[in-house]
Order: C-alpha cells, then sequence, then structure tokens
C-alpha cells in the first residue's frame, strides 16, 4: 500500500501537475494540502477520472485539505480537528482507507513569529497533539500525514542560521513536533533515511530549487500498529521542477499488507 502527501498549493491551478503525479507515481491514497478552493470548487470529476475518490474540506483561497483514494473513496471519520468550535479553518480532514485510519493535516505556517499567527500555531498544534494521544494508542493503523510547517532539526534544513527567526524552526515549534512524536509515533521518512538530508519543500525565491536550498516540512507519523509494516518512504523530487509546479513535491511511504517477517527494505529517495 503506497500513501502519499501532497501540498499541491492550489488544485485547480496546479490539477495538470496534480494528475501527472497520479498516473506516475499510481499511489493508493493521498493526503492534499492547501487547496486554496471553496468546497464546490473542488476537480472531484477530474480526480474521478483519473482513478481517485476524493473526500475534501475546502475554504475559498486559503488552507484546504483532501484525501484521495484509488479504486473508490475514502470514509469520512472526522472534519476538522476538535478542541475549538470557533476555528473554521479547513485544516484537517480523517478517513479510513483500505483498513488504515488517515488523518491529513495542514498545519499553520505561524509567520510572523511571534505574534496572533505564531500564537494560534502552537494552540493548534496543542489540539493536534491532544488528539493524537487517542489516535497513537488504537490498535488499528493509523497514519498523520500532511504539511506540518515544522522543520524538526538542523539536519532537515539546508541553511539554518537562515530560518532561526523563522516559526518553522522556533524553538517551541520543534519542541512541539518532539512532544508529539514522543507519544510513541514513528517519523516515517527520518526512520528509513536516518542519514541522508531529505528535502520535501523548495521555496520559490532565491533560486532556491537549483541550489537545492530546501526544506523537510512533510511528514508521516505512523502509530505502532503500522509502523512494523513500513518498507519505504522517499520524495518525488523531480516534481517539483515541472513546469507551473508547488513549492513542494509528493512525499510517500510503502506499507507491506501485513507484519514484514523479513529485514525492512529501504529505499533510496528518488532523484
Amino acid at each position: 500500500m503506497k500513501i502519499a502527501t501532497y501540498n499541491v498549493n492550489g488544485i485547480n491551478g496546479r490539477l495538470p501537475v496534480l494528475l501527472r503525479w497520479l498516473e506516475q507515481a499510481q499511489p493508493d491514497v493521498v493526503c492534499l494540502q492547501e487547496l486554496k478552493a471553496p468546497q464546490e470548487k473542488f476537480p472531484a470529476l477530474a480526480l474521478r477520472d483519473a482513478g481517485y475518490g476524493a473526500i475534501w474540506h475546502g475554504q475559498k483561497s486559503w488552507n484546504g485539505v483532501a484525501i484521495l483514494a484509488r479504486g473508490g473513496a475514502p470514509v469520512e471519520t472526522r472534519r476538522g480537528l476538535p478542541g475549538d468550535p470557533a476555528d473554521l479553518h479547513s485544516r484537517y480532514l480523517e478517513a479510513t482507507a483500505s483498513g488504515v485510519t488517515i488523518g491529513c493535516l495542514y498545519l499553520p505556517n505561524g509567520n510572523p513569529a511571534p505574534g496572533p499567527k505564531f500564537d494560534y500555531k502552537l494552540k493548534w498544534f496543542a489540539r493536534l497533539t491532544r488528539h493524537a494521544a487517542r489516535l497513537q494508542k488504537s490498535k488499528t493503523p493509523v497514519v498523520l500525514a500532511g504539511d506540518y510547517n515544522v522543520i524538526p532539526t538542523e539536519f532537515d534544513v539546508y541553511k539554518p542560521e537562515s530560518w532561526a527567526k523563522d516559526a518553522l524552526f522556533l524553538p517551541d515549534s520543534r519542541a512541539a513536533f518532539a512532544k508529539l512524536v514522543k507519544q510513541g509515533w514513528v517519523d516515517a521518512v527520518r526512520k528509513l533515511h536516518p542519514d541522508e538530508r531529505v528535502y520535501t519543500f523548495w521555496d520559490y525565491f532565491r533560486n532556491a530549487w537549483p541550489r537545492n536550498a530546501g526544506l523537510r516540512i512533510d511528514h508521516f507519523l505512523l502509530n505502532p500498529a503500522v509502523a512494523r509494516r513500513l518498507v519505504a518512504a522517499g520524495v518525488d523530487r523531480e516534481v517539483r521542477g515541472w513546469d507551473k509546479t508547488s513549492d513542494h513535491a509528493p512525499v510517500w511511504i510503502e506499507l507491506k499488507a501485513s507484519t514484514p517477517k523479513s529485514q525492512t527494505k529501504v529505499r533510496k529517495v528518488t532523484e
């Protein structure tokens, strides 16, 4: 089973890129973030023609998340992160697909920091952590995938000193991510690539993509019930170089259908 996460940075404007990648990569389940489209403008028919059923939580101009499933439709189990009924941002969607509970999330950016946007980021993070604590203990497989807008360590950014004052890399953000992981989640990409510099985002500015001046901010967290099935993880880096593409690249994991008896296989990140 191949599960992917991809911040499309505007699903309608990037639809040709998304469809090209889906045809090429053939993931079974996809989490999308930053749809930037209201509910009624989601391209469900185009995705259905590509072989994917979908559920989505849209929002005009900003945010928005979706979960796609190849050959069927995910079964929605939650829309919106619990803990704050007044929060109307479309940032969290949860569903089951092929026996796995998938949480698709788009964590707030938090800039400029300090300030109200950073305060909101930390409060949203705290809500996610409380909700995740219940999911982590589940005996069924759970995957939390998406754009976390957090650079976990200095190893996850091309030039740490350049990001020292950015909300993605501030100590409070990194501490919140570490606290979440310490519940017992497995950071899938780092688990299988402990010594590689893996990036998932390259800014449109300062020639970042050609210089490989990237960040790792798109993550998969796996609970113990599914972590033992992890056999591969990577980034489809070449998609970032396509015309009219997102500033993120798709990130993916592969799971065995049952608990693997052989040694876990590590695949090199796609070049």
